[in-house]
């Protein structure tokens, strides 16, 4: 099935190609610019630090949905081995087998394709199995640190939790800004907060993949006027699940990942930010979300804080 026209009319509109040079890897991050980390830091008034990543273990939020990406396998390679010798310090070592999207994770910008091309024009079959991509992998995005934005639109539903079924719309995220008192600028790191991964943390992993809130193909537009650096959530699938267009899978990521050049997210714990923020009644923060550099990777593990 080819992709309808609104999809390709939104494109259009939401196009960053060429807008830093044809020659440009890393999107949307080129917005993080010094002054605006100079700003974000100046954020920071009480050095209260929130983690935002869920903990990597065996029975982590993958439920087989997405061939492949397994949880976190780990084993001990050494256990208190004296590998230079009787009596000499000795050592233990750890080794982890895991799918680099299956827990707490940027998506790179070459995680999807669409009609043969990747962000910038890039061919999509630049991405290969031995060389993984070639163009704007996960290790191209060297620094992520910027001022944090938690619209948590379920609050502002006056709701824990946003129901299965709802997309998340650019009217919900306008109304969460507001809520959050402060406008979404150039430059900013975007946390959408529904409240689906409190599904998981009350023991439901199938229950939080299936069926999810999430972004509505009509939200990238809005990311797009205010010139989001990133954007990222506490869901499985980042947009809503099953989708609202029958029969259209991942469009959010399409146009955010390969039309806008702009990293997602997925899986972040925003509850206990969500409770701070509430609290403080203060919703942005200096935000610190360095990816691991896995050269020629499409996604990787984060572990983001939040530094009120």
């Amino acid at each position: 099935m080819s992709l309808p026209a609104e999809f390709h009319e939104i494109a259009r509109r939401v196009n960053n190609w060429g807008r830093w040079g044809e020659d440009d890897e890393i999107g949307t991050l080129n917005l993080i610019t010094d002054a605006v980390v100079r700003e974000a830091a100046a954020t920071v008034r009480t050095g209260r630090r929130i983690p935002l990543a869920l903990p990597l273990k065996q029975d982590g939020v993958q439920s087989g949905l997405i061939p492949g990406r397994v949880n976190p396998l780990h084993a001990m390679v050494q256990i208190n081995q004296e590998i230079f010798g009787p009596g000499t310090v000795a050592c233990s070592d750890d080794a982890v087998t895991m799918g680099l999207q299956a827990g707490t994770h940027w998506d790179a910008l070459p995680h999807v394709s669409h009609s043969g091309r990747l962000y910038n024009g890039r061919p999509a079959d630049s991405v290969t199995a031995h060389g993984g991509a070639a163009f704007s992998s996960i290790a191209t995005a060297r620094h992520v640190v910027s001022r944090g934005v938690l619209l948590d639109v379920a609050r502002a539903h006056g709701s824990d939790r946003l129901p299965g079924g709802h997309a998340v719309t650019p009217e919900d995220l306008t109304a969460a800004e507001e809520l959050a008192g402060t406008r979404v600028r150039a430059g900013d790191v975007v946390l959408v907060r529904t409240g689906q991964v409190g599904v998981y943390l009350a023991g439901d992993r199938e229950g939080y993949a299936y069926p999810s809130p999430g972004l509505s193909v009509r939200t990238p537009e809005w990311f797009h006027a205010r010139d989001v650096a990133a954007v990222a959530n506490d869901t499985l699938t980042f947009e809503i699940f099953p989708p609202e267009i029958e029969d259209l899978w991942l469009p959010v990521h399409a146009l955010d990942l390969v039309e806008m050049g702009m990293l997602q997210g997925q899986n972040w714990n925003l509850e206990e930010l969500s409770t701070a923020c509430g609290e403080s009644r203060r919703y942005s923060f200096l935000l610190s979300a360095m990816p691991e550099p896995f050269a020629g990777a499409t996604g990787t593990p984060v572990a983001p804080v939040a530094i009120l």
